[in-house]
């Protein structure tokens, strides 16, 4: 058979196309150690890789957000854990400033040192992250959210809206909390508390209330204890109309009066027309600002040489004013279990997110990653193969009968 001059040459270029087409993508494999160059070198491969990719992605900003929240959280509880302290020195001060052997003066002293205590508490309500933005503003971040007023009064400018982080596939979670649910509420299960009427006159003096009777079918309500005369008194629901829950009942000091499942005792001698409120703490005032800054102006009215009335008046404003501080001291508690719960589940998503991320890149490596040594050994093999097209083709070349003549 005859092999043209012109087929002989086309065939030997076409192999060493080949040859030298094998060659150069093994060598693009090393250079870009991987073994798809593109989708149709494998196209499910190809798919694969792409869709492990994107989830390693995914999961990396997952992991950028839970340490942005983390920081934030951590920030939080570092206020609250301030705040808490604040709030158990002025508990101390409160009990300390109900001592009957105090003058004026040092209830002076007292109220001078519970209002550094409230502004500290304010500057504690209004920290920042160090750029600007307010932790307990909600989403008016730009301004500070606890504002004092002309008349000392502490206005909460924020609204209760919570920044929320992606921090994994399907979990949100609050960044922060807002301003109210800290400082201006209480929790579902917080004591009653108990306040003396403004213009009472008399020398009456309530106890804490307790619970008697759960069960009981007006327990849950807000009550009005009234005196009708200095030695009888009724207890009425603190509704319109009211609704008599004990009638006119005699009065003896420091006996336990019962009503609506609550019992506490009255001692000291109170005036006809004298009252005093037994309500639920979310309807007893739930600011923990207004209740120190009461407390403060109790401290500050004279007392030595007014009389029993206005030492009343101490006692039963301390009382009150303890109460309120000690349901607002348990909601700041509970606000910082939930940043710990918050805290500790981004320990455990990091962790669920560390080893979804070494199994994607291993999985990202078995797809595309290049086998160095296998892709070293044909990288010789296609080389040597080539050498020989090439050889081959030079020797067959100079074989021609006008050589020989």
């Amino acid at each position: 058979m005859r092999i043209s001059t012109q087929s002989f040459y086309e065939q030997s270029q076409s192999a060493m196309g080949s040859q030298q087409s094998s060659l150069l993508r093994v060598q693009q494999q090393i250079g870009a150690m991987t073994k798809i160059l593109a989708p149709s070198d494998d196209p499910l491969g190809a798919t694969r890789a792409l869709a492990v990719s994107q989830s390693i992605a995914l999961n990396s900003q997952y992991a950028t957000s839970r340490k942005q929240a983390g920081q934030m959280l951590s920030l939080e509880e570092n206020s609250l854990q301030s705040v808490t302290t604040v709030l158990q020195n002025v508990k101390s001060l409160l009990v300390e400033a109900g001592n009957g052997t105090m003058t004026d003066a040092d209830r002076a002293t007292l109220a001078t040192t519970l209002q550094s205590a409230f502004d500290q508490l304010q500057g504690l309500a209004n920290t920042d992250d160090g750029n600007g933005q307010f932790l307990f503003a909600g989403f008016k971040t730009g301004s500070p959210p606890f504002v004092k007023q002309a008349d000392g009064s502490i206005l909460y400018a924020g609204d209760q809206g919570q920044r929320l982080m992606q921090v994994d596939v399907s979990r949100q979670m609050a960044g922060s909390d807002d301003g109210r649910s800290i400082f201006q509420s209480v929790q579902g299960g917080a004591g009653y508390v108990t306040q003396a009427q403004a213009g009472n006159t008399g020398s009456g003096v309530f106890s804490a209330s307790s619970v008697s009777n759960i069960a009981d079918p007006n327990y849950g309500k807000d009550f009005v204890i009234t005196f009708t005369t200095p030695t009888t008194y009724q207890v009425d629901t603190n509704t319109l109309p009211p609704v008599a829950i004990v009638p006119s009942t005699a009065f003896t000091a420091g006996s336990p009066i019962q009503f609506g499942g609550l019992q506490l005792s009255i001692i000291g001698t109170p005036a006809a027309g004298d009252s005093f409120h037994v309500a639920t703490a979310k309807n007893a005032g739930t600011d923990v600002f207004a209740a120190i800054s009461d407390a403060i102006t109790a401290l500050r009215a004279p007392v030595n040489g007014a009389g029993p009335e206005a030492q009343a008046k101490l006692l039963n404003a301390l009382s009150t004013a303890n109460r309120k501080i000690t349901n607002a001291h348990d909601n700041v508690l509970t606000v910082r279990a939930s940043v710990g719960t918050r805290l500790q589940e981004l320990d455990a998503l990091g962790d669920t997110g560390d080893s979804r991320a070494l199994y994607d890149k291993s999985y990202l490596s078995d797809l595309q990653d290049l086998d160095y040594a296998s892709a070293i050994a044909e990288f010789y093999q296609r080389q040597t193969a080539l050498q020989a097209s090439q050889q081959t083709f030079v020797r067959i070349q100079q074989i021609a009968l006008f050589n020989y003549l």
